[in-house]
């Protein structure tokens, strides 16, 4: 059951990357996420970066389920995660879906990486 559930999990948050990656960024099918790049970080190249930002999601979620150095990946997911929403938090809640509340979901995520990588994980391949 551990097993089942630390897999489905690692799909989920695979998911999560990939949707926000390929269909929000790189697809541009919520623009919302390119106008929050230009606020953050300039209008110029909102596109250009909205764009390499969805590479790099689609990445993370290939990094997931590739299972390489999942401990750097969980560590690098919650900094990635945390960095992202303080400063949508600060600089754009009006931009976000839940505005501010946004931030109860980052965490929820971010709970769902640490208890998958540090915990399932853990029971389904204990360390000697």
């Amino acid at each position: 059951m551990v097993n089942y559930l630390h897999k489905s999990l690692n799909y989920f948050i695979a998911l999560v990357w990939l949707i926000n990656g390929l269909l929000c960024k790189v697809l541009n099918l919520v623009p919302r996420h390119q106008e929050i790049v230009g606020r953050i970080l300039g209008e110029d190249y909102s596109r250009p970066l909205t764009f390499a930002i969805g590479l790099a999601e689609i990445g993370m979620a290939i990094w997931v389920l590739s299972g390489f150095k999942s401990r750097l990946n969980a560590i690098l997911q919650i900094l990635v995660v945390i960095t992202m929403n303080v400063l949508e938090f600060i600089l754009v809640p009006d931009l976000l879906l839940w505005g501010k509340f946004n931030a109860l979901f980052a965490f929820l995520f971010i709970l769902i990486i640490y208890v998958n990588e540090y915990h399932l994980k853990n029971q389904v391949n204990p360390h000697p």
